[in-house]
């Protein structure tokens, strides 16, 4: 009597392709979404409609600001103030972003505090301005950034750093944290929100020194901005599930570090990334921290209602997201269909802890 033995089935090489094309799909929609917003926000900055003063009055002082109006074609929006301590002023409300003296010793203020490549396409202008009348420019910066951020952006890469922190440890807390009720999520959300916030302002602070003072306030910002990204990245989870990391970077990559006005500010982008930056949390972060450490505090309120509102959106989320689980946790545990239900779920334990892994691991990879 023979006995056969069948080999063993092999690898099913279309199901495993199918699986991994089927994951190739994020990454690729994080190529086009990241080249989409960075190359549409910071690919060709170009100013339009930035503010800078002409100090004096006037005929000489008019034709000067009327002629600069009419070649900028609408770069520029040229005003004339009457004395220096109102262009200051300006500048430091970050209503201007430059003021000229015109005359023989021609002096050109700004704020690079207030954004360095603003004041960068400002002096460009006043420096051919000056050139015209064969006088050297004195550039005075009236907001001067702190030592160890000579560039002006540190606080652009802080924001990067919180970011990173943030929604990645929301792949973390939906993927690996699924099982654990919602409140454990949330609890965990609100812990890390306070440890990334903590290492960031550890960076802005004794590490970097990219701030010399109200290191308190940067902390209490950093905690607003990262506990937003929690909330909102746990209460999607529910939702998005396996798509919820690119969502977050959709909200926290794509449209918010190119509206944040870390590197250009929206007198230099296009209208849309101009937009964005009025509400986008990344902006309110960015502005905040500017208005907090060098312009005394100015429209500091503004920036934190922000901050407090994407809070709120988060808030709502969790809730919105606690109710739908209640609900799919009562249907699957009550009626007719409750056996077939948990044996579904027993069947799909393993599947389930498995695409959590590859949530992480895409986190992670980005």
């Amino acid at each position: 009597m023979e006995v056969s033995v069948s080999a063993p089935a092999g690898p099913n090489t279309g199901g495993a392709l199918r699986h991994v094309l089927g994951h190739l799909l994020t990454p690729l929609l994080m190529c086009v979404g990241m080249g989409f917003a960075y190359l549409g926000a910071f690919h060709a900055p170009e100013p339009h409609d930035l503010r800078v003063d002409v100090i004096g009055s006037g005929p000489t002082t008019q034709v000067l600001a009327q002629t600069l109006q009419d070649k900028g074609a609408g770069a520029l929006d040229v005003r004339t103030v009457a004395d220096r301590d109102t262009a200051v002023t300006a500048l430091r409300e970050q209503s201007s972003f430059g003021a000229y003296i015109p005359g023989d010793k021609p002096e050109l203020l700004v704020a690079s505090a207030s954004s360095d490549t603003s004041a960068m396409a400002v002096e460009k202008v006043f420096t051919k301005v000056a050139a015209a009348q064969d006088s050297p420019l004195k550039v005075t910066d009236v907001a001067p950034v702190a030592a160890g951020d000579p560039t002006g952006q540190g606080v652009f890469f802080l924001l990067v750093a919180l970011s990173i922190g943030a929604y990645a440890s929301v792949a973390v807390i939906g993927g690996a944290g699924a099982v654990l009720p919602l409140r454990i999520r949330v609890l965990l959300a609100a812990g890390m929100s306070l440890v990334v916030s903590l290492v960031g302002t550890l960076f802005a602070g004794p590490v970097f020194h990219l701030v010399d003072q109200g290191l308190g306030g940067v902390w209490a910002l950093s905690w607003l901005y990262a506990a937003g990204i929690l909330l909102v990245g746990v209460g999607l989870h529910t939702f998005l599930r396996r798509w919820t990391t690119l969502g977050v970077m959709v909200l926290f990559v794509m449209l918010n570090f190119t509206s944040s006005g870390g590197i250009f500010r929206p007198e230099l982008q296009p209208g849309f990334f101009g937009a964005l930056h009025a509400f986008w949390n990344g902006a309110g972060f960015v502005e905040g921290v500017r208005g907090h450490v060098y312009f005394d505090g100015h429209a500091l309120g503004g920036h934190v209602l922000t901050l407090a509102l994407w809070l709120l959106a988060g808030a709502a989320l969790v809730v919105a997201a606690g109710v739908t689980e209640a609900r799919r946790a009562k249907a699957g545990g009550q009626g007719p269909a409750a056996a077939p239900a948990r044996e579904a779920t027993t069947r799909t334990e393993a599947e389930g802890e498995k695409a959590a892994e590859e949530e992480m691991e895409e986190a992670v990879a980005v």
